[in-house]
């Protein structure tokens, strides 16, 4: 694994914790237009569960999941954060951090530190350079 794919596994992390929280929210939407008929007719007994207590099912499984995503995404921070500060050189830590930890772009990035454009993307180069010697010395996959 570069150092680029294992820095920007946070970010492929928090977009699978965003698209399960819209999916929660469309089952919540689901389960809230879920209204009851009541008509004199008899029910069949073999007929399926609820709708509105399935939605409610899967919301719960998936808030579940959401849950241990975000427990991974913490820990997984932790560990990024910890190689960044491994990082001797301020100016790289920072860019790192607003990259790979606050997912700014690189003009968001060039503007906070001053820098051009051009000027952001090779001292992320060699940010990466380093960050390559650090997890190699700490033999990450």
């Amino acid at each position: 694994m570069t150092a680029k794919e294992y820095l920007s596994q946070a970010h492929r992390l928090d977009q699978r914790i965003d698209a399960k929280i819209a999916q929660v929210a469309s089952l919540n939407d689901l389960a809230t237009k879920c209204s009851a008929t009541l008509t004199g007719m008899p029910r069949n007994p073999n007929r399926g569960g609820s709708t509105m207590a399935d939605a409610v099912c899967k919301i719960i499984d998936l808030q579940n999941e959401i849950n241990r995503d975000i427990d991974r995404l913490v820990d997984l921070k932790r560990e990024i954060v910890a190689v960044i500060k491994a990082v001797e050189d301020t100016e790289y830590q920072t860019l790192l951090e607003k990259r790979y930890l606050c997912f700014q772009t690189w003009e968001q990035i060039a503007v906070d530190m001053h820098y051009s454009g051009k000027w952001i993307l090779k001292m992320h180069d060699r940010a990466l350079d380093v960050v390559e010697g650090i997890l190699k010395a700490k033999s990450v996959p």
